[in-house]
């Protein structure tokens, strides 16, 4: 799934969502990609083709990138089993008792990762562990 090609990394969600239309097994990094697909049904319709592969997406014109999106989610998932920042883990689960859904709790979660993402790149650093958790700590 880790490549520098964005074509291929979307063609990889294509090839997962069909072995999971025909029942196909799945590795556990698989399983995680499909639920988080089947938890965002407006993006269904993006799995019908694969001519949206190198589709541009622009938040100038309203537009939310689906693979980035769902990347997001995955990226999260990633850092909650392995508790890496130190401290998500708990978070998480604190987030939860406040929002109530796994998956709003999520959102939140990503607006934060988000923007330390964009800090980072603006600022030509690496992202920092310490002023992600700060704002994750300040949802609670």
């Amino acid at each position: 799934m880790f490549s520098q090609n964005r074509q291929q990394l979307r063609q990889y969600y294509h090839d997962i969502w069909q072995k999971r239309q025909s029942n196909q097994s799945l590795l556990p990094l698989e399983i995680i990609i499909c639920q988080v697909i089947e938890q965002h049904p407006e993006y269904h319709v993006i799995f019908d083709t694969t001519s949206n592969l190198e589709q541009e997406y622009f938040v100038e014109n309203g537009q939310s990138n689906p693979y980035l999106h769902m990347g997001l989610h995955i990226s999260l998932h990633e850092q909650i089993s392995t508790d890496r920042p130190p401290g998500i883990r708990a978070i998480y689960s604190q987030l939860q008792v406040k929002y109530s859904n796994a998956h709003e709790t999520e959102h939140e979660m990503m607006e934060c990762l988000t923007e330390s993402l964009w800090l980072a790149q603006k600022n030509n650093l690496p992202p920092s562990e310490e002023n992600y958790l700060a704002a994750l700590k300040a949802l609670l």
